[in-house]
C-alpha cells in the first residue's frame, strides 16, 4: 500500500494548528511518505490549505478523506475527545492511522480501541509522541541504559505554557482538556521511558480554573517502587518553561528542550557524573520527520509500530489514578 514512488500517501484529518505548523511540513520533507488530501469541516479551509502546501486532493468532510482511495495513511490531530471515535472509523475504512496524544479520554476507551485494532492486525495505529525519535532523547536513552549515570533515581520533569481562551479546545473538559492530558502526558511519558518501569502508585494536586473546570496546574509524583520515583509540574496558564532532569546513583542528566525542539535548532545536553561534567550537542533534526518515516516503515515493512498501543494504555492508566488522587487528596495505585 503505497504510490508508484514507494511513499505512503497521508491523508490529514482537520486543519489543526500541530498539523498546519509541524507534521504536514514534516511529512512533505520526509523519505517514505507524501500529504495526499487534507479535509476540513470547512471546505473553503481544506481548499486553502490544499493550496498552501500543494496538497492534491481536499475534502469538506471527514468522511470523505476516510473514503478516498487516494490516501494509505491517516494522522488524526483531532481535539482529545475525537481521537478514538475518528481512529476506530479509519481503521474500518482500511487507513492506517497516526494519532495525536493522549490517545483517548480515559484507559476504558484506550482498551477499547486496542480490542478493535486486534481485529484489523494489518493496520498499523501509534499514539503520537514524537519526542522519542529527536536524537537528543536518543542519545539521552543509551546513556541511560549504558549505566553513564548508575541507577536512576528519578526523574523529574517541567512543562508549562500560558494560554488563556475559553474557545480553546484545551479549556473544555468535554474535549479532554486541560494541562494534565495536554502536556503533562508527556511528562509521565518520559519517566515511563527511560526506566522501562511503570509506577505503582501515585500522588497529584491539581488546581482547575474556576470558569473551565480544567487543570491550570497539576503537580505529580510517581512511585515506581524499589527506590525510584518521578515528579513533574504542567501548568497552562504559567510562564512558558520546559526541562527534565534525570538523577542517578552517580550522575545526572538535564535536558534544556525536552518537546518542542525547533527542526533548526542544535540541542545541548548537560551530563555530570563522578568523573566531571561535560555539554553535549546533538545534530539539527526535525523529529516530525523523524517520526513519520518510522511509521510509514512499519506500513512498508509490514512491522512493528516504534511504540506500541500497549504503551498508550499504559500512560492513560496513570493519567487516570492521577485525577483520582486530586480529586480524593490521597495517594493512589495505579491499576492494570
Amino acid at each position: 500500500m503505497s504510490d508508484s514512488s514507494g511513499k505512503i500517501r497521508w491523508g490529514i484529518l482537520s486543519s489543526a494548528k500541530i498539523a498546519r505548523k509541524h507534521v504536514i511540513p514534516a511529512i512533505q520533507k520526509s523519505h517514505f511518505g507524501k500529504v495526499t488530501a487534507i479535509a476540513s469541516r470547512n471546505s473553503e479551509k481544506a481548499e486553502a490549505l490544499a493550496n498552501e502546501f500543494s496538497i492534491p486532493f481536499h475534502y469538506g468532510s471527514y468522511d470523505e478523506l476516510l473514503t478516498s482511495p487516494e490516501i494509505d495513511a491517516i494522522y488524526n490531530p483531532l481535539p482529545n475527545n475525537m481521537h478514538i471515535p475518528w481512529t476506530m472509523k479509519a481503521i474500518k475504512a482500511g487507513k492506517h492511522v497516526l494519532c495525536e496524544k493522549p490517545i483517548g479520554l480515559n484507559a476504558r476507551e484506550t482498551d477499547h480501541l486496542i480490542q478493535h485494532t486486534v481485529k484489523h492486525p494489518e493496520i498499523k495505529v501509534m499514539e503520537a509522541f514524537m519526542y522519542r525519535f529527536h536524537p537528543q532523547w536518543q542519545l539521552v536513552k543509551s546513556l541511560v541504559d549504558s549505566g553513564k549515570i548508575g541507577n536512576i533515581v528519578s526523574v523529574n520533569s517541567v512543562f508549562t505554557y500560558y494560554k488563556d481562551d475559553p474557545d480553546n479546545i484545551r479549556s473544555d473538559p468535554e474535549k479532554g482538556g486541560g494541562g494534565l492530558m495536554d502536556i503533562g502526558c508527556y511528562c509521565i511519558s518520559f519517566a515511563r521511558w527511560l526506566t522501562g518501569r511503570e509506577p505503582q502508585r501515585v500522588s497529584a494536586f491539581m488546581t482547575n480554573h474556576p470558569q473551565y473546570k480544567v487543570d491550570i496546574l497539576t503537580t505529580g509524583i510517581l512511585d515506581f517502587g524499589n527506590g525510584l520515583h518521578a515528579s513533574f509540574q504542567c501548568s497552562t496558564m504559567s510562564h512558558p518553561a520546559q526541562h527534565v532532569e534525570i538523577l542517578g546513583s552517580s550522575g545526572r542528566i538535564h535536558v534544556d528542550l525536552p518537546v518542542n525542539v525547533p527542526a533548526d535548532h542544535t540541542c545541548r545536553l548537560l551530563v555530570e557524573t563522578d568523573k566531571g561534567s561535560e555539554e553535549i550537542a546533538v545534530d539539527m533534526a526535525d523529529q516530525y520527520t523523524l517520526q513519520a518515516d518510522y511509521f510509514a516503515r512499519s506500513i512498508l515493512d509490514n512491522s512493528d509500530v516504534p511504540t506500541p498501543l500497549s504503551d498508550a494504555l499504559a500512560n492513560m492508566r496513570i493519567i487516570d489514578a492521577l485525577v483520582k488522587s486530586a480529586d480524593s487528596g490521597s495517594v493512589e495505585h495505579v491499576h492494570s
